[in-house]
């Protein structure tokens, strides 16, 4: 069940707590629950020590590039009682930028960011968006905010792609044990639309670079052996063996220019695991 709406205001919270214990004894809590809250807030400002609340949903959502939703994740991960979290509305593609298409439109290196940006943060998850499927968008009916697609004409468009890549990537590793880890970027972290995001687990990590900027890690945190690295591709899901080496200090300079949309995530693997190329699931 999700819970939700443009916002709370101001001492009504008592009336979604009362809703959720009404659905609650409905389904005798057999449903998980949570709250879709505006853009920029999260559930946890206002319900995150509710007992009907399950997981924390944010919406970075749709009014900039580049918005920060690492940020709001690492905010509700470091919350006590702890809770999972997800981004349940990030920028969707095909959408125009602040809802106005002067500015231009979100395509699928902005899906990507918001994608691997709270993944690594934390989320337990993520939810892809177009603009013009959730609305139906269809000759005959008023576009909202500014659809321009027939919502059969887009159900293939890269970003939705993107996020099965993702998801194998992530199951291709004990993705279980992992948590988020700043520490693993020794230099060459940066601000905007550059920011890395790293996370590690049980004998991986994986760093995700947004612009192809070079970065100086610290593999030792995830093993005492050798380091296996590879660079996986979050456009087409594939994998590149980079080489196996010592556990000191490396740079790594991802394929291609460094500029925008040069997206690639970072694997180091303890060589002695023999985990199969990123990517891959069994």
């Amino acid at each position: 069940w999700i819970l939700g709406g443009d916002r709370v205001a101001d001492g009504v919270e008592a009336v979604w707590n009362a809703m959720a214990a009404g659905i609650t004894a409905g389904d005798g809590g057999r449903h998980l629950k949570t709250y879709h809250p505006q853009g920029g807030r999260s559930s946890s400002d206002w319900f995150h020590e509710a007992e009907w609340l399950d997981f924390n949903m944010l919406q970075s959502g749709h009014s900039a590039l580049n918005l920060p939703n690492y940020e709001r994740v690492a905010r509700d991960y470091a919350r006590l009682p702890v809770k999972p979290c997800l981004d349940g509305e990030p920028r969707y593609e095909d959408h125009p930028v602040n809802w106005k298409p002067e500015n231009g439109w979100f395509d699928d290196f902005q899906v990507r960011q918001a994608a691997y940006w709270a993944l690594f943060a934390e989320a337990f998850g993520h939810t892809y968006g177009c603009h013009d499927i959730w609305q139906m968008y269809a000759p005959g009916r008023t576009p909202i905010s500014s659809a321009r697609n027939n919502w059969y004409d887009v159900l293939d468009l890269p970003g939705a792609w993107d996020m099965m890549h993702v998801r194998n990537l992530m199951e291709s590793r004990p993705f279980l044990s992992r948590v988020p880890d700043q520490a693993l970027i020794f230099q060459g972290q940066a601000a905007g639309s550059a920011h890395v995001q790293a996370t590690r687990g049980d004998g991986y990590a994986f760093v995700y670079i947004p612009t192809g900027r070079t970065i100086e890690v610290r593999p030792a945190i995830i093993t005492r052996k050798q380091v296996k690295a590879w660079w996986f591709d979050p456009r087409t899901g594939k994998a590149q063996e980079i080489g196996t080496f010592d556990n000191g200090l490396r740079l790594f300079d991802p394929p291609g220019h460094m500029g925008w949309a040069n997206d690639w995530v970072l694997v180091l693997d303890d060589a002695s695991r023999g985990f199969a190329p990123p990517g891959q699931v069994k």
